[in-house]
């Protein structure tokens, strides 16, 4: 494009690279070691987005992204921008690779994770609904998930206990 500069870019513009990467989860051991090292990088926080949540995420080789779930209240998207994950959901495994997406309607109970089996890393954008009222179901561990009045995760056993 002629005419285009390369100054820096301001709101409502932003490179993801300058924005600081989150390396923490909130989920209690012996989940949280299943995720981490992972990068997330708010993109919808730093925008000052209040309805969507968006985030660019990098997962490590041998690393999960969540253990599988599904949301009670929030509709999900996933778009790998780089590298290869395996998406497992309740109807088996699938590879996605950059370019490709899967998304996940919120209320069905179709649990889905997505995992790095690669020698890579990868990136993806995660992108879903804010709502106060969600929850997450785990099928295949014993976890819960709700949120605080004031929006933060909690995490108990399904039977309510905490970790």
């Amino acid at each position: 494009m002629s005419g285009a500069s390369h100054s820096p870019l301001r709101k409502p513009a932003l490179h993801p690279a300058e924005l600081p990467a989150r390396n923490s989860s909130a989920y209690p051991e012996p989940f949280k070691s299943r995720v981490l090292p992972r990068e997330k990088r708010a993109l919808g926080d730093a925008l000052g987005l209040t309805k969507i949540g968006v985030n660019l995420t990098t997962l490590m080789p041998g690393r999960e992204s969540s253990m599988r779930h599904h949301h009670t209240h929030e509709d999900e998207l996933i778009f790998v921008v780089e590298g290869e994950v395996v998406l497992r959901t309740s109807e088996g495994e699938q590879i996605l690779t950059a370019g490709t997406c899967a998304g996940f309607p919120a209320g069905v109970a179709n649990g889905h994770q997505l995992i790095n089996r690669g020698s890579q890393p990868a990136r993806y954008l995660e992108i879903s609904n804010r709502d106060p009222e969600d929850t997450a179901e785990y099928p295949d561990v014993d976890l819960a998930y709700r949120k605080s009045a004031d929006g933060k995760p909690i995490f108990t056993r399904k039977d309510g206990t905490p970790y």
